[in-house]
């Protein structure tokens, strides 16, 4: 699949892609492949994948900044069951699935069979290095080229798109969490000599197994944030609280919006 190939429709503000968990891993191994033909890979631009759920839509129409950072993305996904469901009532065109990034981490490797070389920035240190000893053990295909945890400056951040440059990955994965992992991508977008470059929020304390995933009924009604809400009260319940009530006025707001 060519991102040329690639629908989109406007949820609340935000340019989602109308994309399935599958076109998303051949979007990305693509993007590999185009990279891999060329004679200097290295001057490839990177594709650059951001996720969009009801807090991202909060986010954006609170933070115009922000809210044009997240639709700088080449791709921006519906990480969150709501985000679909809105699609569906609310936007010109309907987004067929969700595509939550800890689903997407093992989508890689297991709906493809391309061996691919991943980065994993973000995180503390074990909890990173605890996250590709999993992955790499659980899948012969994925292979890690690098990883970096997640507490420097932004002094530090030359340095460490060096050594993402040398690892010679084919995906940066950056956990950093919202807004910082955006900061970073669009920061060093131009930078990054990397063919795919994909924001994924706490997505490796799920790989580790320190977060745990809703049960499969709550996932399929679009409830995984209440389950992490009274699982992680202190956390997230007020965040959901504040943000899932503005999320759906901005959604109503920029009903039936076009693109452009």
């Amino acid at each position: 699949m060519d991102l040329s190939e690639v629908r989109k429709t406007n949820v609340g503000g935000l340019i989602t892609a109308c994309i399935s968990r599958l076109d998303l891993v051949n979007l990305m191994v693509t993007k590999v492949k185009q990279a891999q033909h060329l004679k200097t890979p290295h001057t490839v631009k990177p594709l650059v994948i951001f996720s969009a759920n009801g807090q991202s839509i909060s986010i954006a129409n609170n933070d115009p900044v922000m809210g044009d950072m997240l639709n700088q993305a080449d791709i921006l996904h519906a990480d969150g069951q709501s985000v679909v469901t809105f699609s569906k009532h609310f936007s010109e065109y309907p987004i067929p699935e969700r595509t939550a990034t800890t689903d997407t981490i093992h989508d890689v490797p297991k709906m493809s069979s391309e061996v691919l070389h991943h980065f994993l920035l973000g995180a503390s240190k074990q909890t990173i290095e605890k996250c590709a000893d999993v992955m790499s053990t659980a899948y012969n295909n994925f292979k890690i080229a690098g990883t970096q945890h997640g507490y420097f400056s932004e002094q530090d951040e030359q340095a460490i798109v060096d050594k993402i440059n040398q690892s010679g990955t084919d995906v940066l994965w950056v956990g950093l969490g919202k807004p910082k992992e955006q900061v970073f991508i669009i920061r060093n977008r131009e930078k990054l000599n990397v063919p795919v470059i994909i924001s994924c929020g706490g997505c490796y304390n799920f790989v580790t197994g320190d977060y745990k995933r809703a049960p499969e009924i709550f996932q399929t009604l679009g409830l995984e944030w209440l389950h992490r809400a009274f699982t992680e009260p202190r956390k997230l319940l007020w965040r959901y609280i504040t943000t899932n009530p503005h999320a759906i006025y901005c959604v109503i707001k920029h009903r039936h919006k076009k693109i452009g």
